[in-house]
């Protein structure tokens, strides 16, 4: 599970914070919330108890004409990948990408053998005697040992021809006649680090696919490696739509400040793209029209639009470019009318709600998975964990809830409607609750929030 250890007592405090009020329409700002626990959401109604009318005319209209939420995210992630060249990348700009092609010794480990430990490097059986010079790290080949010799010797260097093993620093002892006598036995080839003991030379170290992590950078530098063939990171852009978003101060007279245009390039980032800018193009036809057929990136992501409203210009503009809806709409709550489309065969468009959160359920979607296999990463091994508490469903749709995770359970948190953002902020992951709801134990599916392996802010341009 991702996300640290928290205490009870800190997370008690955190969770009041984000509980202290009833979620909904009808939720009074100064009526407190029932005690965190079984009782702080009513519980969900029994499937087999349920009418079978449940849900108005229109949900289940929507529900008959959108992508179950597993196929959606299974055809997002079997998106072509742009290229299947492997890209030379200089170690210090490979973390996080995915290996392109094997990772094979370019050399034998250790290419020679070295002493695993400070002390004397030793011939024959002792006592021994000890010559005045001493080797170190990185100095060229020794001279040999004979017999009831003995020489100083440092960790990493090299081991003189016809050594029979090492003897530590703390298990020897020299005397007055500048003899060196042993402690303990010694055992032919101890503290030797022969060479080859790691790998030989060709062999694979590790398979195409593997996600570059600091232990893989370290141990393709060992191996002799300056470059890496790996899969590059996919380009992707932001495309943020609507007149009513304001980028600085207060929300005022029917103006709301943008939630998206800070929060998705991180985030997108945290997910292996390289983020090429994030454009402002309010609900301008023309202006989305020229941005998409004008974008090079593998991956186009639009903010709000996906709906039929006079201003909503996605389905539009990709009926006017001959784009294949791959997606559109999803049995999902929030977020149902985020679609996926084809616009080349190696350019995609997610196209996200406006909602702040219905926008992150798209994001992990369509977004994650399709990123997941542009980048040349496998599927995650997914995991569950039990519900702490009831958690409302809806009649037909899967629903995302954040939760935080607690010891063994996960916590669903409250203001998890479609454009909130305080649930989430406080959360460590989304439960995967079914249609119908989920009852306390239950276990769900948690999709992780990738906070952990998001890399440093590289700078985005805002036009």
């Amino acid at each position: 599970m991702t996300g640290r250890p928290v205490p009870d007592a800190e997370l008690d405090e955190a969770l009041a914070l984000v509980n202290d009020h009833r979620e909904g329409p009808d939720a009074s700002p100064h009526r407190a919330t029932p005690p965190l626990g079984a009782a702080a959401q009513p519980a969900p109604t029994p499937r087999s108890e349920q009418p079978t009318g449940t849900g108005t005319d229109q949900d289940k209209r929507e529900h008959r004409d959108t992508t179950p939420w597993p196929v959606a995210r299974g055809r997002a992630a079997r998106a072509p990948r742009p290229g299947t060249d492997p890209t030379p990348v200089a170690l210090g700009e490979a973390l996080g990408l995915t290996l392109a092609a094997s990772l094979t010794a370019l050399t034998d480990l250790p290419s020679f053998d070295t002493s695993a430990m400070d002390g004397w490097v030793v011939a024959g059986p002792g006592p021994w005697d000890v010559r005045a010079e001493g080797i170190l790290a990185g100095h060229g080949r020794p001279e040999p040992l004979t017999d009831g010799e003995a020489v100083r010797i440092a960790t990493g260097a090299r081991i003189p021809q016809d050594a029979t093993a090492v003897l530590r620093s703390e298990h020897g002892r020299i005397d007055d006649k500048g003899r060196l006598h042993a402690g303990r036995e010694v055992v032919p080839g101890q503290d030797i680090r022969p060479r080859g003991q790691e790998c030989r030379s060709g062999d694979q170290l590790l398979p195409p696919g593997a996600l570059v992590t600091p232990a893989v950078l370290g141990l393709a530098a060992a191996a002799g490696y300056d470059m890496l063939p790996a899969v590059r990171r996919p380009r992707a852009e932001v495309l943020i739509l609507g007149d009513e978003l304001l980028t600085e101060g207060l929300p005022r007279e029917g103006l709301i400040r943008d939630a998206l245009g800070p929060m998705l390039p991180p985030w997108l980032r945290a997910l292996g793209a390289e983020v090429t800018g994030v454009r402002r193009l309010g609900d301008d036809a023309e202006a989305l029209h020229e941005a998409i057929t004008g974008s090079g990136a593998d991956l186009i992501v639009t903010t709000g639009g996906t709906a039929s409203g006079p201003v909503d210009h996605v389905h539009p503009t990709l009926r006017r470019i001959g784009a294949e809806l791959l997606v559109d709409g999803v049995a999902v709550r929030p977020g149902h009318p985020m679609l996926l489309a084809r616009i080349r065969p190696d350019q995609h468009l997610v196209g996200l709600p406006g909602n702040p959160l219905a926008a992150v359920s798209g994001l992990l979607t369509l977004a994650e998975p399709l990123l997941r296999t542009l980048s040349g990463r496998g599927n995650p091994a997914a995991y569950t964990a039990p519900v702490r508490d009831d958690v409302h469903g809806h009649p037909h749709d899967t629903r995302l809830v954040p939760v935080t995770l607690r010891s063994e359970y996960a916590v669903p948190l409250h203001f998890n409607g479609p454009a909130m953002l305080r649930g989430i902020a406080a959360a460590d992951g989304l439960a995967v609750v079914p249609p119908g709801g989920a009852s306390q134990e239950q276990e769900l599916e948690i999709l992780d929030l990738p906070w952990a392996l998001m890399p440093a802010d590289a700078g985005v341009c805002f036009t």
